[in-house]
């Protein structure tokens, strides 16, 4: 029976869909002898290499990349994928100044700032929705609006907590009104730990971690019910694959391939969740494979949702209109944010 998707549609492959991956392949190669050398380059062998850049693990961005290698799922598409891994801080600089044309590590309002920056790049396709948490140890937090008067630990500088600030606000509390104790996204699991916070903002991976070295801890409600009142889907898409327009624009074809790739990689992980997160834990510093065996397992904290960008249009809409309620962005996206070619 062919493997499910992460939405839970068997995935069928006809002889038509792989006499056109082949096609691809072939494309592929022939593109690369004029592609960016830092993008792009081609093996005694014929094999197209393909540099991509994402956070370095613990992170969603370096979650799928351990399934592709441990599975040659790129070798299987006629291609290479070469992954270089850092922080955050060094992937908006190497992806900003287009050292690196690719970046698997595309928070969607983080792109729609760069655009706002006058870096021309676009949103190729979604790998993961929106997700975070409040985690309290205090009996006498209840409710977001009881984090008035308190200190709430946070990556202040992250788009994990932009998007918060809009269901915080829709659930009545205004976090000026709190004192926020800005963490590095690694230092927010120490922060919940120790207790160094009246409340924690934190996401997955570490979420899931934190859970299973402290299950007396308490999630708070967040409010995502907030989301489809006011954009009518439930969908938000958060974190994917974006490239510079003008690179995308000229590869196609890789474009394509990537995709392929990846949505292999996501419908093989959720229909072989234990060999997948012996994978992952293996790429990951302390990484236990219970663990993201159960997050694998839960749909609705590791919300995988792999779908070309030209398919979640309205979806990326509602995400820049929430960015712009909340301030985070100023201006309208432009129409090129949003990649058509899939």
């Amino acid at each position: 029976m062919p493997p499910a998707s992460p939405t839970g549609a068997p995935r069928t492959f006809s002889r038509r869909t792989l006499v056109a991956g082949g096609a691809a392949v072939a494309a592929l190669a022939a593109t690369a002898a004029c592609g960016s050398p830092e993008t792009i380059t081609v093996g005694p062998a014929g094999r197209p290499t393909v540099r991509v850049l994402a956070f370095q693990a613990p992170s969603l961005g370096a979650f799928l990349p351990a399934v592709i290698k441990g599975q040659r799922i790129d070798e299987a598409h006629g291609v290479t994928l070469a992954f270089s891994f850092t922080t955050p801080d060094n992937y908006n600089t190497e992806f900003a100044s287009g050292h690196y044309e690719l970046g698997a590590s595309a928070a969607l309002l983080s792109e729609a700032l760069r655009t706002e920056r006058g870096i021309d790049v676009t949103y190729l396709f979604n790998l993961f929705d929106y997700f975070t948490a409040v985690v309290t140890a205090d009996p006498g937090i209840r409710t977001l609006p009881d984090l008035a008067g308190r200190s709430l630990a946070a990556a202040t500088g992250t788009t994990n907590h932009a998007m918060f600030v809009w269901f915080a606000r829709q659930a009545g509390l205004d976090l000026d009104s709190s004192e926020l104790m800005n963490q590095t996204p690694a230092g927010l699991s120490t922060m919940a730990l120790l207790g160094r916070a009246d409340a924690t903002e934190i996401w997955e991976p570490a979420y899931s971690s934190l859970r299973a070295t402290r299950p007396d801890i308490r999630s708070l409600d967040v409010g995502m019910s907030a989301w489809p009142r006011r954009f009518g889907t439930t969908s938000i898409p958060y974190l994917g694959m974006a490239a510079h327009s003008a690179w995308a624009a000229a590869h196609p074809d890789v474009v394509a391939s990537l995709f392929r790739i990846y949505d292999d990689a996501a419908r093989w992980t959720v229909s072989n969740p234990p060999a997948a997160s012996a994978l992952i834990a293996k790429a990951t510093p302390r990484g236990r494979a219970p663990t993201l065996q159960r997050l694998i397992e839960d749909p609705g904290r590791l919300r995988m949702n792999v779908r070309p960008a030209g398919a979640i249009r309205q979806e990326m809409g509602a995400v820049f209109a929430a960015g712009r309620e909340t301030g985070y962005l100023r201006d309208n996206e432009p129409s090129s944010i949003v990649y058509q070619g899939l």
